[in-house]
């Protein structure tokens, strides 16, 4: 089953609430698995990183402005990182460490804190080099939540966001998420990575 709902019905009272449903998702399912191949996984996101993006949706979607309380939830979501209980396997994809979200600074404090949490015992983070051979053909980012009978997987579109439970489609993604972590690198090579993409944007000032 594939279900779809429009962002403009879902955000209608703003980005707080849906941030809300995403906490549940997160601390109902002990596994997870994300490929993000052009910005960074919303539970990596800093503060000052997520304001940007929300406030992108906000104004995009011409929503109710209440980006400070989804920044708040969505800090909050990032929590099952510590807990102990969960655990996420995500491949970001080289281009996420160098889409321009809020400029220099806001790009160096989030490469910044992907260096310093790719050690946690609850993340496996991989990194899918630009020039990395993949056999696939170039796809969408999308989560899978859960495992076995309860596992779905979250694709979020421009218009709306949906939700795969099919067992065959949800087996495709499973197949895409294996050939996509398989290309990618992780541990030495990853941070090797991070902290090229940190070296650049260290190199570019801040505007005044």
């Amino acid at each position: 089953m594939t279900s779809s709902v429009p962002w403009q019905e879902r955000l209608s009272t703003g980005t707080e609430a849906v941030q809300d449903d995403v906490i549940s998702w997160y601390q109902s399912t002990r596994e997870g698995r994300a490929y993000v191949p052009d910005m960074i996984w919303g539970t990596l996101q800093t503060e000052a990183y997520a304001t940007v993006i929300l406030g992108q949706v906000v104004e995009f979607l011409g929503i109710p402005n209440d980006v400070p309380a989804g920044v708040a939830k969505r800090m909050q979501r990032q929590q099952v990182l510590y807990d102990g209980k969960h655990h996420y396997d995500v491949v970001l994809g080289e281009q996420a460490l160098y889409t321009n979200v809020g400029g220099p600074e806001v790009m160096r404090g989030q490469i910044e804190r992907l260096i310093d949490e790719a050690g946690l015992p609850s993340l496996r983070l991989g990194i899918l080099p630009s020039t990395a051979q993949v056999n696939l053909f170039p796809v969408h980012g999308f989560n899978i939540y859960g495992a076995s009978n309860d596992a779905r997987a979250h694709v979020e579109l421009v218009s709306s966001s949906m939700d795969v439970t099919e067992p065959s489609e949800l087996a495709l993604y499973e197949k895409a998420f294996a050939l996509l972590r398989t290309a990618a690198v992780h541990g030495g090579d990853a941070d090797a990575l991070l902290r090229k993409a940190h070296a650049h944007w260290k190199s570019i000032p801040a505007r005044e």
